[in-house]
């Protein structure tokens, strides 16, 4: 697919707008699970911020695969902010979009989850930031084994949120191939690792976007799919909260991948999932096709990561990012701020197999008020950098990646410029633009920082 150039739409009115002794933590392998300062602390700032032009949406689907977007309701391209991973020159970054514009629309004081363009295709986009702008490069979009689109629908009814047109009126069917993807990483072959938040999945993608392989956890028992799925997963993974299965995604110097449960399962209910601040990272082996490790990551407290929020079911994982050897960035974020923490991945810290795989485990790892305390050996993180604290960041910082040297490139989630209720779309069914740009904004951090 050739550049792509912001579009121009007419008459659309939119607008422009710790319990463990160290010692017994060291002989584990694995360091106390604490906050230190980032190094240089304060001395983080924006050098750079980037936007995508309006490029509208029936184009640029039909244009991907011709037929697929009939009314695309005044929505632009949007979205891609779910991750950033870099593409080799200076600059040039592949991208993913999420599952499509959708939203919440209560109706008898249900939620309803809406599809507004249902036939949007998850695509694999290709930028370059070049000065202030945004500049899509190419883009492939997500297909299955026959070559259709996978689609971003719900797939299951036991199991995922029904789907509903952009009035929350009319229910849509579900379709199995359907795929919220989320983080991205590119293996030296040319093909693309991706995870999704409905199974929650690791999707592996041939290089012209179609589906090689699902894994998803044992169990599932997902049916009708036009490509392989394969429960390789631990079945505890069945627990994750709706809409929060993985979301963050790194590639290991040796092809290893680490794939980040955005939030806690709801272990034993949805009620301890959302009280908890213990997640999962999961380690997998493209070369053995299975989980090698998962590990125990406690956030911080809610208020400590947005001193604006006290609720903490709004935390979340939704990037981490290989630094090196066996070291990640994770980013802990509510929607309104963001703070990155290092952690180091040691064979003290495997938790696989154990008794927090097991759903009966009582109490739950999600449950623990102090995992540590429990004899869970909990990653020890260091505070990087608070991205609420550096002037020039945007909301919603889903996508992250280095930029070169003590440089991070961060990318933000716009929604496709949509919002919840009644009011995101007017008396004509066109949406009613948030006025929220997808930015790439370019952070230097203080030496000596990664």
């Amino acid at each position: 697919m050739s550049p792509l150039v912001p579009g121009k739409r007419r008459s659309l009115g939119r607008s422009a707008a710790a319990g463990v002794p160290l010692a017994v933590l060291v002989a584990l392998g694995v360091a106390p699970a604490v906050t230190a300062a980032p190094s240089g602390a304060g001395t983080a700032e924006v050098t750079g911020s980037a936007t995508l032009g309006d490029i509208p949406l029936d184009e640029f689907s039909n244009g991907l695969l011709p037929g697929t977007v009939e009314n695309d309701r005044g929505v632009d391209l949007g979205g891609i902010g779910s991750d950033l991973y870099p593409a080799g020159r200076k600059g040039e970054f592949w991208t993913v979009t999420d599952r499509g514009p959708n939203g919440q629309i209560k109706v008898d004081g249900t939620k309803r989850r809406t599809f507004p363009v249902p036939g949007f295709d998850p695509a694999i986009v290709k930028i370059r930031v070049t000065g202030d702008k945004v500049v899509v490069l190419d883009a492939i979009p997500l297909t299955t084994r026959s070559g259709k689109p996978v689609t971003g629908l719900s797939n299951q009814e036991s199991r995922d949120e029904k789907p509903y047109s952009y009035d929350a009126k009319t229910p849509l069917a579900y379709n199995p191939n359907g795929l919220d993807t989320e983080g991205i990483v590119r293996a030296a072959d040319g093909s693309f690792w991706l995870v999704d938040e409905y199974g929650p999945s690791l999707v592996h993608v041939a290089a012209d976007g179609r589906v090689l392989a699902r894994h998803v956890p044992k169990g599932l028992g997902l049916r009708g799919a036009d490509y392989r799925v394969v429960e390789s997963l631990p079945s505890v993974l069945l627990h994750r909260k709706v809409n929060r299965g993985f979301e963050g995604l790194a590639q290991l110097p040796g092809g290893d991948l680490v794939l980040a449960v955005q939030s806690p399962l709801s272990l034993p209910d949805e009620d301890a999932g959302e009280a908890s601040r213990t997640t999962r990272l999961l380690r997998f082996s493209p070369k053995r096709q299975a989980v090698t490790a998962e590990y125990a990551y406690r956030f911080d407290p809610v208020d400590v990561v947005d001193p604006g929020e006290d609720d903490p079911s709004e935390l979340k994982i939704s990037s981490i990012v290989a630094v090196g050897g066996d070291r990640l960035l994770v980013e802990e974020r509510t929607d309104k701020a963001a703070r990155l923490q290092e952690v180091r991945l040691t064979r003290g810290a495997n938790i696989l197999g154990g008794r927090w795989d097991d759903a009966d485990t009582s109490p739950s790892l999600e449950q623990l008020t102090d995992p540590a305390a429990s004899g869970v050996p909990v990653l020890g993180k260091r505070l990087v950098v608070d991205l609420d604290k550096v002037d020039g960041v945007p909301d919603k910082i889903e996508g992250i990646a280095l930029a070169g040297r003590d440089s991070l490139a961060l990318i933000n989630d716009n929604d496709f410029g949509m919002t919840d209720g009644t009011g995101a779309f007017d008396a004509e069914g066109r949406l009613v633009d948030s006025g929220v740009e997808t930015k790439v904004t370019t952070v230097r951090l203080p030496k000596g920082a990664l």
